[in-house]
């Protein structure tokens, strides 16, 4: 293949993309539709590539052209396929060896993404890259239908994001909220239910949740939670039970478990 161009050197210009930029400069908030992201292992690409992102480039370990992304690199014969020996790469975290520069797309709207949508999930602040992949990956699996982000929320396609999501915001629509106000969201027929641990909290299980034909089910940031503004502002307040002295769970884990319950329907 000759597009593939070996890199001796860790300080050269074509690695600026995958080891110099920082995640707000490849954001690009200024112009949005320059911005870039980085996926990471073949796997992930291969699903971003399905999701209709387009590539800009791709850097992987010389001993994987022959091996574990031979099978990719059918899909890049009109971008440039950068290699290194590891020891060039050794800054760098490879996950699988592979790393694809990825152009952004543009963000549909709220009303397209809840359109025709009967569970869909709210990220209120959730400002850790890493429970934002986590969430992402548990409601793609659990039956969500769509995700939602506040302003606030760290960005779906940073590179940390996209790993520990492996893929999955991909293969689920989202998008951002222009605020915090969810009248939007009741605008369009959905239910909201806040997670929160308050005294008038209902239980996970009560049977009004899973007749409720569309919910819009809210998960706050590790620590602070939601504010007390957005629970009051919530059709229902809704809490896990714990046992053995355990006050709460990770935001990770307490979503999963709430997608499981609640993506259920009378």
């Amino acid at each position: 293949m000759n597009n593939i161009i070996e890199i001796t050197d860790f300080l050269a210009p074509e690695l600026d993309l995958y080891a110099r930029l920082t995640e707000t400069q490849l954001l690009n908030r200024e112009f949005p539709e320059k911005g870039i992201f980085i996926a990471e292992s073949p796997k992930v690409i291969e699903r971003a590539l399905d999701a209709g992102y387009e590539p800009i480039s791709c850097l992987m370990e010389k001993r994987h052209i022959e091996g574990e992304g031979k099978h990719i690199l059918a899909k890049f014969e009109n971008i440039p396929v950068f290699c290194a020996e590891f020891d060039v790469l050794t800054q760098l975290n490879l996950t699988r060896g592979m790393l694809c520069a990825m152009k952004r797309k543009p963000l549909p709207s709220v009303k397209e993404i809840c359109e025709n949508k009967r569970r869909i999930v709210i990220l209120d602040k959730v400002m850790n890259p890493t429970n934002v992949g986590a969430i992402i990956r548990s409601a793609a699996a659990l039956g969500m239908d769509a995700v939602l982000l506040t302003p606030g929320c760290s960005n779906p396609l940073y590179r940390r994001s996209i790993r520990v999501s492996m893929g999955t915001v991909f293969q689920i629509n989202w998008t951002f909220l222009s605020d915090e106000n969810l009248d939007e969201i009741k605008s369009l027929g959905f239910k909201t239910v806040a997670m929160a641990l308050k005294n008038n909290s209902i239980s996970i299980d009560d049977p009004k949740l899973t007749t409720e034909k569309k919910l819009a089910i809210i998960v706050g940031s590790e620590g602070d939670g939601l504010s007390d503004q957005t629970i009051s502002d919530c059709d229902y307040t809704v809490k896990i039970p714990m046992y053995h002295g355990v006050d709460s769970l990770n935001v990770a884990a307490a979503s999963a478990v709430a997608f499981y319950q609640l993506g259920k329907s009378s």
